[in-house]
């Protein structure tokens, strides 16, 4: 690498020159932040094709250096410059621009095989420390880590740029570097500790509130307006001309010639140009934000001295964490059209973001069948209350809850976390009464995606009590998760005082869904019995298995209690509004009989044969000529519900579930929000992740280009 010169050599051509140039990178020469190599290396044109085998020597030979040469500490310097270069000329500079490009692109690919292939746990490798000497003399900030130099530095850019057919690949660029730097949570446990060293996503937490809320903000408009850009070489000034390669052709080293420069940024631009539902810049915009979000630095606690107690349990109990910098600023969004005072005074911490809500909600509501979006939306509803204020006074309900409903619909080709996470969002918008009574006077023409049967003039609530039980028999069946069985029963729970005019497909498929539950729990129940007279039968001392199956066993006791007190609610307050209630309580009577006598079940089951009771006899006075139908049926209910004044039922307290999130959110979303990541395009040394299990088949290359 010595005899490599660091310059071109006069009349070299341009091939040439890269391949010295970047030999001179990634050797063993150091070159000081003020050295004209600089200028030459970022200044390169640029192609958009690698072979992976010739980068991984150039990568090796690199993180081996950089210990000496602080190559990328100087590299990242070198991008915030260029970036704060582009901010100060109003037009924009092609060498400024093709500069920064040049330097995201190069950070990102070997900050990524260094994040990948740390040794140390604080990434020592990384070296981002440079002598305060050289700091001074360029005129960097020596009380400012370079770390929070460079996050400061892209995410201005990100905040104050827009984004347009000149600008769009560097943004694209920069947020891919982000989540290269940031990647390093990949690398840490699932349980967020106090020692685990985050260089980069730490420096973004550190920016000030200005900064933080510019970005978040242009995140946010990323991807509601979606950037689209067709590829067009005329735009960009590296692209290749005709036959000539122009730029960074090959890098040189002692063992081989490569290109450096990302293929995949060329190909996903240029794919997707092709692809109008597709837009590159909206995916990362949303993928970082969703990473800055949900991250959490863990506070160091002290364990008093207490040698004997397991130090894992014990941080995890005690831990508490930093305030998130940009959660707070997406809780503090406020809508652009409508600039309410706060009458109450409350203060809020730090610059309030406006963002169009109309906007942001109609580009959620065609974008749900995708995880990320959903994720979005959970995080609003649940932390923005001005947002989830505006979702419930929208007047096109449906426009929102369709594709929710489709998707739940869909369950068996989507993911658990991703059917989780829309109940958790119908859970939030069901704890409001006026969403559970306008939800009913919504009718829908058709539902063209429902295929078991067709559905007209089908109320917005009918639907989804309808997709809540198949949701819940789906789980029964196939994903056995107790916490998604719990969620669909406390959403129709909520919903229950407030049915107007269930339909018989919904109010048939409430009585089933207690005839379904009844029938696990009584396989249970027989299946405990069976181990009871079989121990009894042998004899075996000192065992007792009679509580083996009590734990499920309760838990289906309690969920056939909430189905029960769903039914109540709607007897006992909407009554004379859900004929079809009463005619599928009357149509199935049969199936709550085996409970009446349960202790848990027989005061909510007496409410309920009250209303049996008093339905079958007037149905009994009838002199009825011919069979019963079920509109005859039907017709004695409505006359009959006019008359009924709920004498003799008992009054219960109504269910109200509120959702919470548990006392350590972090370990499911930081996971979560990486394996999205992960699923859209990011790549990662599969061998390198600690925060998940993974896989490895043998055909992972762990250089870190396969994806997980």
């Amino acid at each position: 690498m010595g005899a490599v010169p660091s310059t071109p050599r006069g009349g070299a051509q341009p091939r040439d020159a890269a391949e010295q140039l970047m030999a001179a990178f990634v050797g063993e020469k150091p070159y000081p932040l003020s050295s004209e190599f600089w200028n030459q290396l970022l200044e390169l044109p640029l192609t958009m094709q690698w072979p992976q085998d010739r980068v991984l020597q150039a990568c090796q030979l690199f993180a081996q250096h950089n210990y000496h040469t602080s190559h990328l500490a100087k590299i990242l310097i070198h991008l915030v410059w260029s970036l704060q270069d582009l901010m100060l000329i109003s037009s924009g500079s092609s060498t400024a621009f093709r500069k920064s490009v040049n330097a995201a692109c190069i950070s990102s690919v070997f900050l990524k095989f260094m994040i990948e292939n740390a040794k140390s746990e604080n990434f020592e490798e990384l070296c981002l420390n440079l002598d305060k000497d050289e700091m001074k003399q360029s005129n960097l900030p020596t009380d400012q880590s370079i770390e929070v130099f460079v996050m400061q530095g892209m995410l201005n850019f990100i905040g104050a740029s827009d984004v347009s057919p000149g600008s769009c690949l560097l943004h694209h660029e920069l947020l891919n570097l982000m989540l290269v730097a940031m990647s390093t949570q990949l690398c840490s446990g699932p349980s967020p500790g106090p020692k685990d060293v985050h260089p980069f996503i730490d420096a973004a937490m550190l920016q000030e509130s200005d900064v933080v809320a510019s970005a978040v903000c242009k995140l946010l408009m990323n991807f509601i307006t979606r950037p689209h850009f067709p590829f067009d070489g005329s735009t960009y000034p590296f692209s290749p001309e005709g036959n000539q390669l122009g730029v960074l052709q090959r890098v040189g080293s002692a063992a081989a010639n490569f290109v450096l420069l990302p293929y995949y940024t060329f190909n996903y631009l240029l794919s997707s140009s092709a692809e109008g539902a597709r837009s590159p810049l909206a995916e990362k915009s949303l993928l970082v934000l969703l990473v800055l979000i949900h991250y959490r630095k863990c506070i160091a606690v002290a364990n008093n001295g207490l040698e004997d107690v397991d130090s894992t349990t014990y941080l995890r109990e005690n831990s508490s964490f930093y305030d998130n910098p940009y959660c707070k600023a997406l809780e503090n969004a406020r809508d652009i059209q409508f600039d309410r005072v706060d009458i109450e005074g409350n203060a809020h911490n730090g610059p309030l973001l406006r963002i169009p809500f109309a906007s942001l909600f109609d580009r959620l509501a065609v974008c749900l069948a995708d995880e990320m979006p959903v994720l979005l939306l959970y995080s609003l509803v649940h932390g923005n209350s001005d947002f989830l204020e505006y979702v419930l006074v929208r007047t096109d309900l449906d426009t929102l809850l369709m594709p929710i409903l489709e998707t739940l619909y869909n369950a068996s080709k989507r993911t658990s976390n991703q059917i989780y996470m829309l109940l958790i969002i119908l859970l939030i918008l069901s704890q409001d009464s006026s969403f559970n009574a306008s939800i009913h006077k919504l009718m829908l023409p058709s539902v063209p995606w429902y295929e078991e049967r067709l559905l007209h003039h089908t109320s917005l609530g009918s639907l989804m009590v309808i997709v809540l039980i198949r949701t819940v028999k789906y789980n029964l069946s196939k994903l056995r998760d107790i916490y998604l069985h719990t969620n669909c029963l406390a959403i129709l729970a909520n919903m229950a005082p407030h049915v107007h005019r269930l339909s018989a497909f919904a109010s048939q498929r409430l009585v089933s869904l207690f005839d379904m539950l009844s029938r696990k729990y009584t396989k249970l129940a027989e299946l405990k019995n069976d181990k009871v007279i079989k121990v009894e039968m042998d004899q075996i001392d000192g065992v007792s298995v009679a509580d083996d199956m009590s734990p499920e066993i309760h838990i289906y006791t309690d969920f056939l209690r909430i189905v029960l007190e769903i039914l109540n609610a709607i007897l006992t307050y909407a009554l004379p509004r859900n004929p079809e209630v009463v005619y599928a309580i009357l149509h199935r009577q049969e199936v709550f009989q085996p409970f009446k006598s349960h202790p848990r079940f027989n005061e909510l089951l007496e409410n309920l044969y009250t209303v049996l009771d008093f339905f079958n006899s007037r149905m009994d006075m009838q002199k009825l000529e011919g069979e019963w139908s079920v509109d005859k049926v039907l017709q004695v209910i409505i006359i009959n519900s006019r008359s009924w004044r709920g004498e003799g039922m008992k009054m219960f307290t109504q269910l109200k579930f509120t959702y919470e999130q548990e006392s350590h959110p972090e370990e499911f979303f930081i996971p979560y929000v990486w394996r999205l990541v992960l699923s859209h395009g990011f790549t990662f040394n599969p061998g390198a992740i600690n925060l998940f299990p993974v896989e490895l088949s043998g055909d992972d290359d762990l250089s870190g280009e396969q994806s997980v």
